[in-house]
């Protein structure tokens, strides 16, 4: 039978699961409307053995800075604060919410790295995205700006992302050490999916150009095949 092949001195075939993380810093209109943000998830992904990688993946964004912060001016007192149902002034904060699913292709290139399975890498996703202002009132009830109200002035927009990224990947030889880590930019065409903005009075149909960059960071397990046992008889 034939050897069994191995990551270390051999280009292999295995498929993935991981995390990854980002920081990111926003572009176009995405840095009118947020400021820096976060984001972590998951990667499901198969590598062949001519070194191309597809799979999918999933990840969940958020910021605290909000640079489009008016979008309660309409609700708020000459003092600048908003009333509770209690007559007090309340405490309300809002942050950056979203989240990006795309499919994945990508190209291992073993220029540098412990094994041919390792090496410059680069991909190109294409999926969603989507992005709102959360909206949070502490210890409070603002009927205003609950439940289905909160839909009027939360901004929620989503649309078609595209991503590329360029780094490095390493594949253990112990199959212990299994990461990536690099450069990436996410150009999403998105627009409001509202039918009205409460405080701007009107429907907005802007098609707007979101932008995002930064360094991404991921761990992933490989799923080896075993060995096989081969059993001889006299």
């Amino acid at each position: 039978m034939p050897a069994q092949r191995n990551v270390k001195d051999s280009l292999i075939s295995f498929p993935m699961i991981g995390a990854t993380g980002a920081f990111q810093m926003p572009g176009a209109d995405m840095k009118i409307r947020f400021g820096n943000n976060f984001n972590i998830g998951g990667v499901f992904q198969w590598k062949t053995r001519k070194n191309f990688v597809i799979g999918l993946d999933g990840q969940f964004l958020f910021g605290n800075t909000v640079h489009e912060n008016t979008i309660l001016d309409s609700i708020t007192t000459s003092q600048g604060g908003i009333i509770s149902s209690n007559g007090d002034f309340a405490t309300v904060f809002l942050y950056e919410r979203g989240w990006k699913f795309e499919i994945k292709l990508g190209k291992i290139f073993p220029i540098i790295g412990p094994n041919k399975n390792s090496g410059l890498f680069t991909s190109f996703g294409a999926g969603l995205l989507q992005h709102k202002i959360r909206i949070e009132n502490q210890q409070s009830s603002i009927p205003s700006i609950e439940d289905d109200y909160k839909k009027g002035y939360d901004r929620l927009s989503n649309g078609l992302s595209l991503t590329g990224f360029i780094g490095y990947v390493n594949f253990g030889n112990r199959k212990l050490v299994n990461f990536y880590a690099g450069f990436e930019f996410t150009k999403a065409l998105t627009q409001n999916r509202r039918s009205f903005n409460f405080d701007t009075r009107e429907q907005d149909l802007t098609k707007r150009n979101d932008l995002l960059s930064g360094i991404r960071l991921g761990w992933v397990i490989p799923i080896y095949k075993r060995a096989p046992k081969d059993y001889y008889y006299n």
